[in-house]
């Protein structure tokens, strides 16, 4: 196990390398730079003047250089944990991570548990009652959930509970609820002077509908996935051997089907984060929420090439050590998987 765990990190160096690759690639190959970007913002700049500030600025960000010669820079100092300088917030990468990072990965964490305390049961409850009135229910409702876009629902979500109060609200009951959740932010205006547990319930309160609207995709997935699994293991002969011998039903269904049901799920716990994280995205530019979204969302905009490599390469870790931890509790799970003789 540890040889094999030893190799995985080393094909990581070559697979993270490509990454990087691609991602420098299609950001220069993408119409436009931020040095046009920031002089046509500029709005004071002649025609005759524009060349002269544009390559100086060219220049400054390096830009000037083969494309090839500012990958090898720009890989130099990401191995020395040196993202550069964000060209639109005059910043540091690293600054901006270390900002935006735990925001995102609050809002993600929150989401997953949520995601995963409501599928599991819903997923072992419908393959137990497979056929039934609640498995057929269920069905439905996560291909409604499944289908919904994340944008439209975010939308829904800021007008029917976040809207501003009307004063005919009193004589429409849907219009009470307009209010209820603030629309945008992290947290209100004061809640840096708050103690700890007001400043707390402020921000689960501003991240309830983000969270929300991050999490009913994942737990329309999982729950069909462990609903899927658990058929597969209650279809088997170690189950109906169990049966057979009085063991109770919990224990049969937990202890013999869900246990080696878990195999497959594996896999989605690996994936999910990052998928997640990826989903953020829209979610945080929806809910105007500070976190790495938004971020992102910014440099794309932008053409902020520095910052765009910084979050892919985190990205591309993520799923990377996300599948390495995906082998290691196969292991853990099944003792009868052996990684001692993999490539």
């Amino acid at each position: 196990m540890k040889t094999y765990i030893i190799r995985r990190l080393f094909l990581m160096i070559p697979t993270m390398w490509g990454i990087t690759i691609m991602v420098f690639a299609i950001s220069r190959i993408a119409p436009g730079d931020p040095v046009s970007l920031s002089i046509g913002s500029a709005g004071q700049i002649d025609a005759q003047q524009s060349w002269g500030v544009r390559a100086a600025r060219m220049r400054l960000y390096g830009l000037d250089k083969p494309v090839h010669v500012q990958y090898a820079n720009w890989l130099c100092h990401v191995v020395r944990l040196d993202f550069g300088d964000s060209i639109k917030h005059r910043r540091p990468v690293i600054e901006l991570i270390k900002e935006r990072l735990p925001i995102t990965l609050t809002l993600n964490l929150m989401a997953l548990a949520i995601v995963y305390a409501v599928s599991l049961p819903v997923g072992i409850t419908s393959a137990v009652k497979h056929g039934r009135l609640f498995d057929r229910g269920c069905s439905v409702i996560l291909l409604m959930l499944w289908s919904l876009p994340v944008m439209w629902v975010g939308q829904m979500l800021i007008g029917y509970f976040a809207g501003p109060i009307p004063a005919f609200a009193e004589t429409s009951l849907p219009l009470r609820m307009q209010g209820w959740f603030p629309p945008a932010g992290l947290s209100s205006n004061n809640a840096e002077q708050l103690p700890f547990l007001p400043w707390l319930l402020d921000r689960l309160w501003h991240l309830a509908l983000p969270v929300l609207c991050l999490t009913y995709t994942g737990f329309a997935y999982l729950a069909k996935q462990v609903r899927a699994a658990m058929l597969d293991s209650l279809g088997m002969d170690y189950v109906r051997t169990a049966r057979a011998k009085g063991l109770p039903e919990r224990v049969v269904i937990l202890r013999h089907a869900f246990r080696n049901s878990i195999i497959p799920l594996v896999t989605i716990m690996a994936t999910l984060l990052p998928a997640m994280f990826a989903g953020s995205v829209i979610i945080e530019k929806i809910f105007s929420i500070p976190g790495m979204g938004l971020l992102a969302f910014e440099a794309v905009t932008n053409r902020d090439y520095n910052v765009v490599m910084a979050i892919a390469t985190i990205a591309g870790v993520l799923n990377l050590v996300g599948l390495l931890l995906a082998d290691i509790a196969y292991a853990i799970a099944d003792p009868r998987i052996s990684f001692d003789r993999a490539v």
